[in-house]
């Protein structure tokens, strides 16, 4: 299935964009949501995407999929560079460690409803 049929994914990106509209054109900010969802949906998202993009060029096509360690090396880049690096060269940014477990937990959700190779292709070599 094409990461961009998934309903999880698609889910998440109506959720996403939702949420940018309600804060950034209507000004509305949910505590919780505004603190939180764009940070849960980030991993489903960039890493949907990502997918997407390398099911296009690889040689694997509808069957390739992240492993466990691309997924967490994902997570590790997103805490490094917006919960780590961002904060201390800029103002705008806030070092929020709940932030990790939203990418954490984002990613799981990822791995679990997203990350699935084709099942209906035969692998040619087994």
């Amino acid at each position: 299935m094409s990461v961009f049929k998934n309903p999880f994914f698609i889910v998440c990106c109506i959720l996403f964009w939702v949420n940018q509209y309600l804060e950034k054109v209507q000004g509305i900010f949910i505590p919780y949501v505004h603190a939180y969802l764009d940070d849960l949906l980030a991993m489903p998202v960039v890493l949907g995407l990502t997918l997407q993009a390398f099911r296009w060029f690889h040689s694997l096509k509808a069957k390739f999929v992240f492993t466990k360690t691309q997924i967490a090396v994902a997570v590790l880049y997103f805490s490094l560079i917006f919960e780590v690096i961002l904060p201390m060269r800029s103002e705008v940014y806030t070092r929020d460690w709940w932030d990790v477990l939203m990418y954490a937990i984002g990613a799981v959700g990822f791995y679990f409803w997203i990350n699935r190779g084709n099942k209906e292709i035969k692998d040619p070599i087994h």
